[in-house]
């Protein structure tokens, strides 16, 4: 039996309605009752996959108005949450489980709340388009392929589908950065390798940052077996609005502090400036056994311990340099006899 009916404007008119209705009635039921064809075409899926979702109760069934199955807004609505979720790595399992949720009154706004700020972009800047043509005067005006190629699988590039000869930048100071570099001396294949090596230190410095605000902020959040209240949620979506710059902010700092001991230091060594002179009295652990510590301790006292070993090793090294001279003065006075 056929889904559908007769359409009207992408949309189907229930049959054998009773009761008068005005025109603005009329319009709102028409502009909300589909077709699964209509509904499929309206949200972007196929009819095989709204069918799937109703079986796997993801999605309400249909209305049956006489020989047809109408959809509303709200089966709409409920397709569109399915895809974002599905795009931010849900699986549908889970899915499920949240869409009861909110069926069942314990909300869902907060849950999508934070899981759209954590997705959400996490810098002001703002992706551009540029043609291959602006990249390759960007970089010198000579076409370079195996470049792009590799800026493309570092995702500097994006291709832009249908349209070989456009690309967006998602990061357009990043490209900015390389074109610097670039006019600067630096092969492309250099600094592919640059972003690859720093992208891996960068992430394990996020992965540390998540790792720290995890264990001492978002905790009482994400621990325990019960999923968050709408309102945690809307809680902890929030935290992540105010520390997220907060990441930045301190490698921003750090960064500029390394840079500026680094650089003077590194500029000192070659231009043979580096007068700094070896810091003195510097200390080392030294493993001394027990016995040892508990007599020296037991014939001087724990506080000077450590004074009494270091003058004793002193007065040792003293002594063989002593002995050393010494010797080296009979061996020269023997050969001066030498006949």
């Amino acid at each position: 039996m056929s889904d559908g009916g007769p359409a009207r404007g992408g949309a189907v008119v229930g049959e054998g309605l009773s009761g008068r209705r005005g025109e603005a009635g009329r319009a709102a039921e028409a502009a909300s009752a589909y077709r699964i064809e209509d509904l499929a075409h309206l949200s972007g899926a196929t009819v095989r996959t709204i069918r799937a979702y109703q079986d796997r109760g993801l999605l309400p069934r249909p209305e049956r108005r006489g020989r047809a199955n109408l959809y509303s807004d709200a089966h709409l609505h409920r397709l569109s949450q399915i895809a974002d979720l599905l795009d931010r790595g849900y699986t549908l399992a889970s899915i499920k489980e949240l869409l009861e949720a909110w069926d069942a009154g314990r909300g869902l706004g907060g849950v999508l709340g934070l899981v759209a700020e954590v997705d959400g972009p996490w810098t002001d800047e703002e992706a551009v388009r540029i043609s291959r043509a602006e990249l390759e005067e960007r970089f010198g005006g000579t076409p370079d392929d195996a470049a792009v190629a590799e800026a493309v699988e570092l995702g500097v590039l994006e291709p832009v589908p249908g349209d070989e000869d456009s690309f967006v930048v998602p990061s357009p100071q990043e490209l900015s950065v390389a074109v610097e570099l670039h006019s600067a001396g630096v092969p492309l294949s250099a600094i592919s390798d640059h972003l690859r090596e720093l992208r891996g230190q960068v992430e394990h410095i996020a992965a540390r940052f998540l790792e720290f605000t995890t264990e001492h902020v978002f905790a009482r959040y994400l621990d325990g077996s019960h999923r968050p209240t709408d309102a945690e949620a809307a809680e902890a979506a929030s935290l992540v609005r105010r520390l997220r710059p907060l990441a930045q902010h301190t490698v921003d700092a750090e960064l500029a502090r390394a840079m500026r001991l680094l650089a003077v230091r590194h500029l000192r060594q070659h231009l043979g400036a580096d007068e700094t002179p070896e810091p003195r009295n510097r200390t080392r652990p030294v493993p001394v056994p027990e016995e040892t510590m508990q007599a020296v301790e037991g014939l001087v006292g724990a506080k000077q311990s450590a004074s009494f070993i270091t003058l004793a090793a002193e007065r040792e090294v003293r002594a063989r340099t002593l002995d050393r001279l010494a010797a080296s003065h009979r061996s020269a006075s023997d050969l001066d006899e030498t006949p």
